[in-house]
């Protein structure tokens, strides 16, 4: 972690790692090994898919939950969406590279969309932001990634 000086012109101990984009990426690949990211385990102490949803639902309105379920079964990808809970608790368990942000917290393909910019140019970008939370930055990355291989099998690609 870099520190800042107080006064101008006092020395510092480096820019912030913000400012210093490949020596941070550099350590976070010798942390975590890129093809580190591909590997999955269930954990021993991986809790039950149930308890998960039930602790989900306890602050939702009870009455909607059943019209939740209803519409989570309706396909691999219905069923995907509704558990973002489910992969996070399943990569807390496993190592990260140490890259905190501001995660989108359930980066699905079905939350991105096209936008116009001001300019009017089309920007793709996540458009549902209500699970937000501080993470390591490859859960994203892996939901939005394992969310293209779930809606490729809904329509039958290999």
């Amino acid at each position: 972690m870099s520190t800042t000086s107080a006064s101008p012109g006092e020395p510092t101990a480096g820019p912030p790692a913000s400012q210093d984009s490949p020596r941070t990426g550099l350590a976070a690949r010798e942390r975590l090994p890129l093809a580190r990211h591909g590997e999955w385990t269930a954990s021993p102490r991986r809790r039950d898919l149930v308890e998960i949803l039930q602790e989900e639902a306890e602050p939702r309105i009870p009455e909607l939950m059943p019209i939740r379920y209803g519409r989570m079964t309706g396909s691999l990808s219905a069923f995907y969406r509704g558990t973002p809970a489910v992969m996070a608790a399943d990569l807390a368990g496993l190592p990260d590279s140490g890259l905190t942000v501001q995660l989108s917290g359930d980066a699905h393909l079905s939350n991105f969309g096209l936008f116009a910019s001001p300019e009017r140019r089309l920007v793709f970008d996540l458009d549902d932001f209500d699970e937000t939370l501080p993470g390591p930055f490859e859960w994203d990355v892996k939901r939005l990634a394992s969310s293209i291989a779930v809606a490729a099998a809904d329509n039958g690609a290999s």
